[in-house]
């Protein structure tokens, strides 16, 4: 959803205005320039600008934040190289790493036109039980054919490192978590030592997203057959695609879950005609051949995966990094993530844990 530019969030319209034409995305120095700013997502800050000719997207890392994870360089070779193979990206223009331009490195991007599902959206359109299935369908199979791409003509062979993958995620978001606490959580600690015992030994590897989930896929219209585009490669690499998956479900609500999840994290996934988490990971395993034994294990690390990002949000909130007043709460949210990890691991499933 566009919205007018947040306080402390703004662009130096001049710098920018320089860099673009400079760059021949656009013809006119003395052009004007309108932008908005997207209030959907938590991660980098995404902007739409348009000039008199054409409209673009900007995308930058929030202040303060760690270049892990906002690495703007990476995901602009990822959107610039991956499209050979799979097709489903934006178009990417031109990255720039002088910080002397806007304070943070960016990229900009093609905007991509149609349709992108957040649960607000979802309301609005009234969108059926039926086309609910047909949503699913389509993002499913487009999420089946990002993990059969062949990276490896792509050029992209060196994004990651597949062995030993799950192995440093577990590890690295546990070190990530504890950076960032701002008060103690027992569960989350029970989570980390579990995932330490718990993990995969062995495990296949593809490129991987790490955040695909309804509101970064654009649809061509409301017909939802079609997917234009897949957005927000910030965290694409080299791993375990069912460590892809176990995020996927994670953000994957369910009416039947709790009130604080569905109230601090909703999504358009609660809403009827969507199928469940296990009736997505085993359509996931009948579309894709893969085998998915240990689904618990993928569930729990991407609730506890999605409990650092929204601690790291409200960890820079806290500090003033940002005055974005939805993250004032998402401390209770990353707990009560940690809580549903706990009960999935209790209860062994991956659905109706309280």
């Amino acid at each position: 959803m566009l919205n007018s530019v947040r306080k402390g969030e703004e662009l130096n319209k001049a710098n920018l205005l320089k860099f673009l034409y400079e760059n021949e995305l656009i013809r006119d120095i003395n052009d004007e320039l309108l932008i908005n700013q997207f209030s959907n997502g938590y991660s980098n800050l995404t902007y739409l600008v348009a000039s008199s000719n054409d409209s673009f997207v900007l995308r930058m890392p929030p202040e303060g934040a760690t270049k892990r994870g906002h690495d703007m360089s990476r995901e602009f070779k990822v959107l610039s190289q991956l499209s050979s193979g799979f097709p489903k990206v934006p178009k990417a223009y031109t990255y720039c790493e002088d910080e002397q331009i806007l304070g943070r490195p960016f990229y900009i991007m093609e905007k991509i036109e149609g349709e992108i599902i957040t649960y607000n959206r979802a309301k609005e359109l009234n969108i059926s039980p039926q086309n609910f299935g047909k949503i699913s369908n389509s993002w499913l199979e487009t999420f089946v054919e990002l993990h059969a791409t062949d990276y490896k003509s792509c050029g992209l062979e060196d994004l990651g490192r597949p062995n030993g993958y799950v192995e440093r995620q577990v590890s690295n978001w546990g070190k990530q978590y504890l950076k960032a606490k701002t008060q103690e959580v027992p569960e989350a600690i029970k989570v980390m030592a579990w995932m330490e015992t718990n993990q995969p030994k062995t495990y296949d590897h593809c490129l991987i997203h790490n955040d695909f989930k309804y509101d970064n896929v654009v649809f061509k219209n409301e017909e939802w057959d079609n997917i234009n585009a897949v957005l927000d490669w910030e965290m694409c690499t080299l791993g375990d695609p069912l460590m892809d998956l176990g995020t996927s479900i994670a953000y994957w609500s369910m009416p039947s879950d709790p009130p604080p999840l569905l109230e601090g994290l909703p999504s358009p996934t609660m809403l009827p005609g969507n199928p469940s988490r296990t009736e997505i990971a085993e359509l996931y395993a009948q579309k894709s051949g893969r085998k998915i034994d240990n689904m618990v294990f993928y569930y729990v690390y991407g609730l506890f995966k999605i409990a650092v990002i929204v601690q790291q949000i409200f960890y820079r909130y806290q500090k003033g990094l940002t005055t974005n007043e939805k993250f004032k709460h998402l401390d209770k949210s990353s707990q009560f993530l940690c809580i549903m990890a706990m009960q999935a691991i209790h209860k062994n499933r991956i659905e109706k844990l309280f």
